[in-house]
């Protein structure tokens, strides 16, 4: 039986600046639908999440992101603000359909184009690099509504179009590309429980793993078009963004050690397995069989080596515990045989809860989970693209308590040493993005969860607010100044 002595080591309440590299990148990071708003501005198209947003009953609270926290019109604001706090960078992504309002590729928005182009330079005008995501889950409607989305194979020329645009616009300021984010959430909320856009569940046995598939070539494609055309000339990198919450055995049983390697095929091993190493995981064929597609060898070619970085998005572990599956019950989490479980029967449970029921503050997990890609992916230069924890959204407080996040803080020092730690153990880790510089639209939590380090006021008129963890990464950035910080 696990105990706690054995899930980690001890994290250390402190950290600093000075335990990591002089030239580590520390961020923050958004995501377009969340933050930008100005839906129907600028020559932006429907995308799907306008569409499920829309649609009643799909966010917990009736909300959209119409207007999110306005970042569109507020950017310069927004991007002062993270000037003053000390990031040194600033991950975004972009609206593929405020570039091209129908995701065919067939006429560029110019207006779409002008917003990041100005984005991108205010943050260089701050010394702030630009990371950008190229699709963080807002694919454009009539895609959706006229092929089919990631379930038809044609997406990954429409991407391949969009990217290469985007390559081609902003590449001369952007050395830091992401294609996708987080594919495995796209594939299995998106197309088989149905909680996030598309919100198709239907054939949640079948179509979970043709949109992984699809992802997986539109992320080759886009990367082939960059190194053919663009990287000899720009310099910059590009790479894959993945999620992955850390998969403890729930005991020292053989059983329940296998199931925890297996969760961790169906969430790293799903899209870096058939990059590095040729196909899906062998785990993976088990237990899915046929339903898993198979790459030709002309993909498999595409796919070989299709990154220069991977990004991790990482916020909590689960103890794992082997369940076989009853036949009435299959889906797509249950085919995996495994049981995520958070509490020994002791009733000791694995750390502190945040305010999502899924999110428990478990430092010790990140450290495994960057170890592990490491140890199994070349030790491949990683940028922790996600990390962070949420609050509810308490109408009822006072601002001086909203903004007073001590558990935030705890949660950044600790997971902030066990990257420290991840380092020294010898992983080529470049940089860390807190998530999310602001409260924002929270998906089909709609704005019933508070991410942000800065507080944004829903009531009166969007004013920002930085909370204590802001000014704790201030105080933290600040202090390497001039020996081992940003401005070195």
């Amino acid at each position: 039986m696990a105990t706690p002595a054995t899930w980690g080591d001890d994290i250390p309440v402190e950290v600093s600046r000075s335990d990591f590299p002089p030239d580590f990148v520390f961020g923050v990071a958004t995501s377009a639908y969340q933050v930008e708003g100005a839906a129907k501005e600028g020559g932006r198209g429907d995308s799907i999440w306008d569409v499920f947003s829309h649609t009643k009953g799909n966010i917990l609270d009736g909300s959209n992101g119409d207007i999110a926290v306005d970042q569109y019109h507020r950017y310069k604001e927004d991007v002062d603000l993270m000037g003053k706090l000390g990031f040194g960078a600033y991950r975004f992504s972009i609206s593929w359909s405020r570039i091209f309002p129908d995701g065919l590729g067939t006429e560029v928005n110019e207006e779409g184009i002008a917003y990041y182009n100005n984005l991108i330079d205010a943050l260089l005008e701050k010394g702030i690099q630009p990371f950008v995501t190229l699709y963080h889950w807002d694919l454009p409607a009539h895609l959706q509504e006229s092929i089919g989305g990631w379930l038809s194979e044609k997406i990954a020329k429409y991407f391949a179009i969009y990217a290469e645009t985007c390559f081609a616009a902003f590449g001369d300021r952007v050395k830091h590309w992401i294609t996708i984010n987080e594919p495995l959430q796209t594939a299995v909320n998106g197309h088989g429980v149905g909680i996030f856009a598309p919100g198709r569940k239907a054939s949640s046995l079948i179509e979970p793993y043709l949109a992984a598939h699809n992802q997986l070539l539109a992320h080759a494609a886009a990367v082939a078009v960059y190194r053919e055309k663009f990287k000899a000339k720009q310099g910059g990198q590009i790479g894959i963004t993945v999620d992955c919450e850390w998969a403890e055995a729930f005991s020292d049983e053989e059983h329940d050690k296998i199931a925890a390697d297996r969760r961790i095929d169906f969430q790293l091993g799903w899209y870096l397995d058939p990059i590095y190493h040729g196909d899906y995981p062998p785990s993976m064929r088990e237990k899915v069989g046929k339903r898993l597609p198979v790459f030709s060898d002309e993909e498999k070619e595409l796919l070989r080596n299709s990154v220069d970085f991977l990004g991790l998005n990482h916020y909590t572990t689960r103890l794992i515990r082997h369940l076989p599956t009853k036949p009435e019950e299959n889906n797509i989490y249950r085919e995996q045989e495994v049981e995520r479980i958070v509490e020994l029967p002791s009733g000791e449970v694995i750390g502190e809860k945040a305010a999502s029921e899924w999110l428990y503050v478990v430092p010790w997990g990140l450290r495994k989970v960057l170890n592990r890609m490491a140890q199994r992916y070349h030790n491949t230069p990683i940028y922790i693209t996600e990390n962070g924890m949420d609050d509810e959204d308490d109408a009822a407080l006072p601002l001086h308590e909203v903004l007073d996040d001590k558990l935030r803080v705890r949660y950044f020092k600790e997971y902030l040493a066990a990257v420290a730690q991840s380092i020294r153990d010898g992983t080529n880790i470049k940089g860390y993005f807190a998530w999310s510089f602001l409260d924002n639209f929270e998906w089909s939590q709609g704005y019933t969860k508070r991410f942000g380090i800065v507080f944004v006021d829903y009531k009166n008129g969007l004013t920002r607010h930085p909370k204590s963890s802001a000014l704790w990464f201030s105080r933290f950035l600040k202090s390497g100044e001039g020996k081992n910080g940003k401005k070195d």
